[in-house]
């Protein structure tokens, strides 16, 4: 079986840790995350990191990803090193491999460091906590930031945008990010990023009203801009849901 392998220059310890990384993972039992994918918190060289072991794709995919296309684990990688040149935060990326077999790619692996944080975005919208309006007045200041940085979280979700309190203020970083665009985002386009978050409307009403003032846009454009890229959203998820209802 062959692979690819690349670490961050930092930590080039880790090269013999990937190599074995997958007896290191399957022998470990601290799963955080199982679904597609598989996470695990793993102490490594007395380092606390996250290991995101990547289903293994079809055999169509297997092709794909081999000649045609970068694998999730190379995208994960790259684009964390990305972001951290940017100074936009994510968990800092240790290394990624890929193992193939028959010139397929089969297992493959994002190694990165964990970041210790107190609650995702989306415990925001489900629990509706007496602190909410500071938490999106700062996530709103902090995807203004990302978008003047050129980047668009291509799932940005409530699972995927960690928060950590820093005193009076929130802190916040980006994982799942092997889809991502680094473009210029212009104008009102930033506020069709909110859509995949599911705030309810007083809660996009918050962020519209702080996004629009740091990118100097009109206040009332703003909140209808907001509320309609989320309510087009939703109208075509429910309508794939019913389809799919019909169907079955």
């Amino acid at each position: 079986m062959s692979y690819k392998i690349q670490y961050n220059k930092q930590f080039e310890n880790f090269k013999n840790i990937l190599l074995n990384i997958k007896s290191i993972f399957s022998q470990n039992s601290q799963t955080i995350h199982l679904a597609r994918n598989e996470l695990k918190i793993i102490e490594i060289e007395n380092i606390s990191t996250v290991v995101k072991a990547f289903r293994v794709p079809n055999v169509l995919n297997q092709f794909v990803y081999a000649y045609l296309r970068k694998s999730k684990a190379y995208k994960a990688f790259h684009n964390a090193t990305i972001l951290h040149d940017l100074h936009v935060s994510t968990p800092e990326p240790i290394g990624y491999i890929e193992f193939f077999k028959f010139a397929l790619l089969k297992e493959s692996f994002f190694i990165s460091k964990e970041f210790k944080y107190d609650f995702t975005i989306a415990h925001i919208r489900d629990e509706q906590p007496e602190y909410k309006k500071n938490v999106l007045e700062d996530f709103a200041e902090f995807t203004y930031y990302i978008h003047t940085k050129g980047v668009w979280h291509v799932d940005y979700s409530g699972g995927n945008i960690l928060v950590k309190k820093d005193g009076d203020k929130y802190l916040f970083s980006l994982v799942d990010i092997n889809r991502m665009k680094f473009r210029t985002i212009s104008n009102y386009e930033g506020l069709e990023n909110f859509n995949k978050l599911w705030f309810n409307e007083e809660d996009l009403t918050t962020i519209a009203k702080a996004y629009s003032k740091l990118a100097s846009l009109d206040e009332n454009r703003a909140i209808d801009e907001i509320l309609m890229q989320d309510k087009k959203l939703k109208d075509k998820v429910l309508l794939k849901r019913k389809l799919r209802g019909v169907r079955n």
